[in-house]
């Protein structure tokens, strides 16, 4: 079914959409077009939405706001937002009641007319979405980036061509409750992550494994052979399953060896480009690039994904240069929402650093942090709700004996300060806070741009 005949079948029947966020908000406008009711539902009181209140309820939205916003819904089709939980008391009743509950990217996968290559994992997900968008447009491709970065897809469906690509960022949030997968799958790794919404691991992993779980035996699913948790979940796959490894080489995918990474397929291998040739640093990065590689085998020539390693400067927030000051260089790192994140951030740099750390308390463990943060770190500053959880890691450490030195701060203005006091020419200041942002701002991204304006603004 294309996007049209999906709408046709809406056009007698109602529809709610709870959120009105970023990726709601296209929707409601797609539905309204085709002359849909629709009811939009959010938590927020009307003055928070502002003039998007005006705007929905000039297109003919109905809106239905405040704490009980979910309360009653008796829509026949009901749009979740991607961080709602799926089995929520209300959701359960509207179901049971014969609501359709959905989402915009369960739709999304139903009539996009294109191959989708989908990317998940813990660490490392939007990088690789990235770069493999970007082997494919080097290639001459028309790729749409979307899912978890960039923009809903949806209400471009229409517009979309059998020879086009769809290259999606895949979140846990929109994994949960999705029935379809797509033509190429990728799980970059898995560690502990989003805890404080997810009831455990167990429904974690769950979640991740719908994005290969609806394959069929001509689809693709690429696995991350050095991660305890992709390598078993690599025996689960119903398509073709291929490998990448840093550590090791495998029968069927990207490996490294002798500062190359090599792809193969059964007896045919080969070397496609060089590992100090990727422009953006870490070893992680080379992870990223083996997945990307794995991915576009056979799409793309080997010339193409060579030229992106050499040019590709990366994605904002991610060990993103700011700028050398004093002879400082400072990097802005918030996307490290977990400690796998930012201790790939940390084995980035070959020097010791001076990190700013912490944030919303997502209820993961920090223990694996506080060696590396030892290992790496000269001066920690540390501010937000998880200040105390991130110092009990490092002083409960066998091997701390006094450092890294570490400093509290109330906010990330006043840790940016201390850091320029207390950094030499030399030096590497880098934003890795091993949490999320919640606890001051609404999200990484702000978080990192603010960063970066208070960074920007120190007095040369």
């Amino acid at each position: 079914m294309n996007l049209e005949g999906y709408l046709k079948t809406l056009a007698h029947r109602s529809v709610a959409v709870l959120g009105i966020g970023v990726s709601n908000t296209p929707l409601i406008r797609l539905l309204r077009a085709h002359g849909i009711a629709v009811t939009a539902c959010d938590k927020k009181e009307r003055a928070a939405l502002g003039k998007t209140a005006e705007e929905l309820e000039t297109m003919g939205v109905d809106l239905k706001l405040g704490e009980d916003y979910l309360k009653g819904i008796t829509a026949d089709v009901i749009f979740r937002t991607p961080g709602m939980r799926p089995d929520l008391p209300e959701l359960l009743e509207a179901k049971a009641r014969g609501s359709v509950i959905t989402s915009e990217m369960q739709v999304f996968f139903e009539v996009c007319p294109c191959p989708i290559i989908a990317v998940t994992g813990s660490d490392g997900k939007t990088t690789t979405t990235s770069v493999i968008a970007e082997f494919l447009r080097r290639a001459g491709r028309t790729v749409h980036l979307g899912g978890n970065i960039g923009h809903p897809l949806l209400s471009e469906a229409g517009e979309m061509h059998a020879d086009d690509v769809a290259v999606l960022e895949l979140s846990s949030f929109q994994l949960l409750d999705m029935t379809r997968s797509p033509h190429i799958a990728v799980l970059t790794n898995l560690a502990p992550n989003h805890l404080d919404v997810h009831r455990g691991m167990e429904e974690y992993i769950a979640a991740k494994e719908n994005i290969f779980r609806y394959q069929g035996k001509n689809d693709i699913a690429v696995f991350n052979l050095d991660n305890d948790i992709t390598r078993a979940l690599a025996q689960k796959a119903r398509g073709r399953v291929r490998l990448f490894s840093r550590r090791q080489e495998v029968a069927d995918g990207a490996f490294v060896r002798d500062g190359a990474i090599w792809l193969r397929r059964g007896s045919e291998e080969r070397m496609v480009v060089k590992t100090d040739e990727i422009r953006i640093p870490g070893q992680h990065n080379v992870e990223n690039y083996l997945a990307a590689i794995t991915a576009v085998d056979g799409l793309v020539s080997d010339a193409v994904i060579c030229a992106v390693a050499r040019e590709f400067a990366g994605v904002e927030h991610r060990i993103e240069l700011v700028r050398t000051r004093r002879g400082v260089r400072w990097y802005n790192d918030s996307i490290a929402t977990s400690p796998t994140r930012t201790i790939a951030g940390l084995r980035a740099f070959s020097q010791k650093l001076i990190v700013i750390a912490g944030g919303y308390d997502k209820h993961i463990p920090f223990d694996v942090l506080g060696p590396e943060l030892i290992e790496h770190v000269k001066l920690l500053i540390l501010c937000g709700a998880t200040a105390d959880k991130i110092r009990a890691c490092v002083t409960s450490c066998a091997a701390y004996q006094g450092t890294p030195e570490m400093i509290e701060s109330a906010t990330l203005d006043d840790a940016v300060r201390i850091a320029a006091e207390r950094a030499q020419p030399g030096d590497v200041v880098t934003l890795s806070p091993a949490c999320a942002a919640f606890d001051q701002f609404p999200n990484f991204m702000v978080r990192g741009r603010y960063f970066k304006d208070l960074v920007n603004a120190l007095e040369e």
